[in-house]
């Protein structure tokens, strides 16, 4: 199976849910999903002061892309700070995080396999 067909409709019809990991601060709007693989689109929201230290470093079997789109969040690993405009392309396997912001940030990502 692969994501469904989906014409334009509000983002805002998706409504946020709190992400695997269960802090009440990060949460995530999917607005297209592979109900076999698990593969999704989403925008993806830390709120001001969120950590995902407890979920540790991540690595995914999928590649991802990630555009923010608003804020900016610190990979704690590599304590580096990256905001607004800013992208990155991620292969299988490359470790990245945890993240840490103080002012929140707002995330577009598109996850996929090759």
């Amino acid at each position: 199976m692969s994501k469904p067909e989906s014409e334009f409709f509000p983002v805002t019809d998706a409504a946020y849910t709190v992400c695997p990991g269960g802090d009440s601060r990060i949460t995530e709007r999917i607005l297209s999903r592979d109900p076999e693989t698990g593969i999704a689109t989403r925008i993806l929201r830390y709120e001001a002061g969120a950590d995902s230290t407890p979920q540790g470093v991540q690595k995914h079997d999928f590649w991802e892309e990630v555009y923010i789109l608003e804020g900016s969040f610190t990979d704690l690993m590599l304590g580096e700070t990256f905001t607004a405009g800013m992208y990155a392309c991620r292969p299988p396997g490359m470790p990245h995080g945890p993240w840490r912001t103080d002012e929140g940030v707002v995330t577009f990502e598109v996850r996929y396999r090759a």
